[in-house]
């Protein structure tokens, strides 16, 4: 059924003061799960990140690529393993994740940015330095917690106009040769978000946000202030795979960024439909109350 011109003007007068809401504001948007698998889907994020860049907001793509890399593992005879959600990373994965990342799941996204109409470069946290990182324990191997963003690198890039896509891999905060770590995308969203000041952190899921029963999608819980948090971990509200994200969201939302989003990835336009309508999507964590 087509969509009748009063409802078109409708949906385009609500976008409205959010594009000057967020006009010249650097978004973080952590890129990951079905969205990035799903043909269609991945069509429909490069779009709304092409349009909104074109309607002046400074888009940052962050992204993993966890599938590609098992791929890539599977052919070479390597079981990838887990622990609490991160991988297990030793030296030949570390080149692995390195190559499949920085290389061709970041190329792909540059260049299906670029054929949308929009313009894009590729970079990982080696790319001028861009992230530095310690091993995060000796159990993960070259998992890394970032110890340092160089903001500078994304500021020079959007102020010319390009989307900025950048893959997890960081340098040694100690410049150790041949030292690299691998760093999982929802926390260096949420320190690039960080250093940069970006208004909103964005992380694409695979479910619809927090959920009270996450067997019932109805339970979501649309808007969660910092202080709400704890007691809702201790109910068990906030568990599992749902702790690190939501860890994400808080260190990003107590220091420099306005607010964070949990949306599911797995509904086209999501991005469009939390940043540029009334009624948004997932679920937001900030500061203070709605």
């Amino acid at each position: 059924m087509k969509i009748k011109n009063n409802t078109r003007a409708k949906i385009l007068n609500e976008a409205l003061p959010y594009i000057q809401k967020y006009y010249g504001k650097f978004i973080v948007v952590k890129y990951g799960g079905n969205a990035m698998v799903n043909e269609k889907l991945k069509q429909a994020v490069m779009s709304d990140i092409v349009l909104l860049s074109l309607c002046g907001i400074k888009i940052v793509l962050v992204h993993g690529g966890g599938p590609e890399i098992d791929a890539v593992l599977k052919k070479m005879g390597k079981k990838p393993k887990f622990i609490n959600g991160l991988r297990c990373t030793d030296k030949e994965t570390a080149e692995i994740v390195q190559m499949v990342l920085s290389g061709k799941v970041n190329k792909d996204l540059v260049d299906l940015l670029c054929m949308n109409g929009g313009k894009a470069i590729g970079l990982c946290g080696l790319d001028g330095g861009l992230l530095k990182a310690r091993q995060l324990s000796a159990e993960l191997g070259y998992v890394g917690e970032i110890t340092k963003v160089h903001p500078e690198i994304i500021s020079d890039i959007t102020d010319k106009g390009y989307i900025p896509v950048i893959s997890t891999i960081a340098g040694s905060e100690t410049n150790a040769k041949d030292e690299i770590f691998n760093v999982n995308a929802d926390i260096a969203a949420a320190e690039i978000a960080n250093a940069i000041g970006a208004e909103n952190l964005i992380l694409m899921t695979d479910i619809a946000g927090l959920l009270r029963d996450p067997k019932d999608e109805s339970t979501l819980i649309s808007n969660i202030k910092l202080s709400e948090i704890p007691l809702l971990k201790e109910q068990g509200v906030i568990s599992g795979g749902m702790i690190p994200k939501i860890d994400c969201c808080v260190k990003a939302v107590r220091e420099k960024v306005q607010k964070a989003n949990i949306i599911d990835g797995r509904i086209a336009h999501s991005i469009l439909l939390e940043l540029l309508t009334d009624e948004g999507m997932g679920t937001m964590i900030v500061k203070e109350a709605l």
